[in-house]
């Protein structure tokens, strides 16, 4: 199928039956590995390489703010496709929990409802919600073992125990201001920073019994569900979460739109 943009009437244009060299965006087809916590599988629709950003963004904002999916019979065709074809690749009787994080989108219940048809009555599902910036924190521990206790060639410690502690200052100084920032702002300035890997609660479960769900469902199949994957870091957050409760569950991500290399880049 295809999608293309009508610059003169500005709207997009669905044909579900023919591929074009135009087209906005395309479905990933076969699973695409991810090797991120654990090996995981993601699915969806995917923009082109060569599509305008402004394209990319007005296409975003009409398939998440759109007023009816019911209403918009290309838009929700264009959302049974995806998950017809998801099924196909996974079957999603097999699946025993899907995970979405809280959002304003119509288009994650949408999706939901219709994910529905195929698992019941067999699938939970449970949200993740926004932590409170004051409780976002930094494992210390993990990075003294990955870095502020490394060790030379030698055998002699990379750093000092002045030099750590400088270092911890000036962890303990970011979280400072990171806890008097607002969540969106977070995202944005830690998406690429060194210690990213090392901040945690960023996603809290909704309810305890939802957390104590998610530690019994062990060595099962486990969906994650969102509308749009922009920088990957939703993502990130959900796998983090879900893998320190359990390792050991078969974890396919689903993203209604967005790019695979994402995935890779945020982990």
């Amino acid at each position: 199928m295809g999608i293309t943009y009508d610059k003169e009437q500005g709207r997009f244009v669905f044909d579900f039956e023919h591929d074009g060299a135009n087209d906005i965006v395309s479905l990933t087809g076969s699973s695409y590995q991810v090797e991120a916590f654990g090996k995981c599988f993601y699915y969806g629709y995917e923009f082109g390489e060569a599509v305008d950003g402004g394209v990319r963004g007005a296409f975003i904002k009409y398939v998440k703010f759109s007023e009816s999916i019911q209403r918009d019979a290309n838009l929700s065709q264009f959302i049974q496709k995806a998950i017809n074809d998801l099924n196909d690749e996974i079957n999603l009787y097999d699946y025993d929990l899907v995970v979405m994080p809280e959002s304003s989108s119509k288009v994650n219940q949408y999706m939901l409802r219709y994910i529905y048809r195929f698992a019941q009555p067999r699938l939970h599902k449970m949200e993740l919600i926004k932590s409170l910036p004051e409780n976002i924190s930094f494992d210390m521990d993990a990075y003294a073992v990955q870095y502020l206790d490394d060790v030379l060639e030698n055998g002699r410690p990379r750093y000092t125990e002045k030099q750590k502690d400088e270092v911890k200052q000036s962890i303990n100084e970011m979280m400072d201001l990171i806890h008097k920032k607002d969540y969106f702002t977070i995202a944005k300035d830690v998406k690429k920073s060194r210690f990213r890997p090392y901040m945690m609660n960023f996603l809290r479960f909704k309810s305890e019994e939802d957390k104590a769900l998610c530690a019994t469902i062990r060595r099962q199949n486990v969906l994650i569900v969102d509308d749009v994957t922009t920088s990957g870091s939703t993502l990130n957050e959900i796998l983090r979460a879900l893998r320190v409760l359990n390792e050991d569950n078969r974890i396919t991500i689903f993203s209604l739109i967005g790019r695979k290399d994402l995935m890779v880049e945020s982990f």
